[in-house]
């Protein structure tokens, strides 16, 4: 194996996100969104997980807990498709650490399916869970933001597919261009009140979920298009959530950052 097909090493925290009240969904799993929730601790952070998943979610919050303090991390079962689970969640941050600051909308759902195949109950949920889950905790952190005085960040996790085509995705690609519109348009509105609102794109990030629902077949032709000759692993993507989140990117909103090679 060549470097190039080597993830780089595992980097260390610079406190990017001192003393920040984050709240990270579907965050109790391997991919994105557990990266990211551990990234923004050894960044600093406070963190409050959500996840549909609540054995899940319970193991997550008492691994991190145990390593970053009880004060640090906590944890309510979230289903982004119910508004009053979203608002309990937020609710839950100003609760345990006085105030939200980030809200990293990573909850999404995928399938691959043929459009001429595909039931209107296959395209609802992906739609309901990806795009209309992300616009409802988009919405309820804005009124709390603005309410707060005191500005924030919103990142939410789009895709590539939001901007390229792949075969048995229609409903997916549509849910993630879908994301990249409410970022744009979010963040002309939550401008007024010190709110930025960015997104991310990757490509292909691996984790043991993804691995055991994606035939090999298709994660190798997707790998061979990656620049890198490999997946991204999911606390590479985090890393760039981390610096949308962060000070670093002070002056950027309405983006979506495309985490690999394939931004057209």
């Amino acid at each position: 194996m060549s470097s190039v097909e080597q993830a780089p090493p595992y980097l260390p925290g610079h406190q990017l996100l001192l003393g920040r009240s984050a709240v990270i969904t579907a965050a109790a799993g391997t991919g994105i969104g557990g990266a990211t929730a551990r990234r923004f601790l050894e960044e600093g952070a406070r963190v409050v997980l959500g996840d549909v998943h609540t054995r899940r979610l319970a193991e997550a919050v008492t691994t991190l807990a145990g390593e970053f303090g009880d004060d640090r991390v906590a944890g309510l079962p979230c289903d982004v498709r119910r508004e009053g689970a979203v608002g309990a969640l937020l609710d839950l941050a100003g609760d345990r650490h006085g105030r939200l600051d980030v809200l990293v909308n990573n909850a999404g759902l995928g399938g691959t399916s043929e459009l001429t195949e595909m039931t209107d109950a296959q395209w609802e949920e992906v739609i309901g869970i990806t795009l209309t889950g992300t616009f409802r905790c988009t919405r309820a952190a804005l009124r709390r933001m603005r309410a707060g005085g005191a500005g924030g960040v919103i990142v939410n996790n789009a895709s590539v597919l939001g901007w390229r085509a792949q075969r048995g995705q229609a409903h997916y690609a549509a849910a993630k261009a879908g994301v990249m519109a409410l970022t744009r348009c979010a963040a002309v509105e939550a401008a007024a009140y010190g709110v930025r609102v960015n997104a991310v794109a990757p490509s292909l990030a691996v984790h043991p979920h993804l691995a055991k629902v994606t035939t090999p077949g298709l994660l190798a032709e997707l790998t061979a298009r990656e620049a890198f000759g490999r997946s991204a692993e999911p606390w590479e993507v985090a890393n760039v959530i981390v610096f949308l989140a962060s000070g670093y990117s002070s002056y950027m909103t309405g983006e979506t950052v495309s985490v690999s090679s394939q931004h057209a």
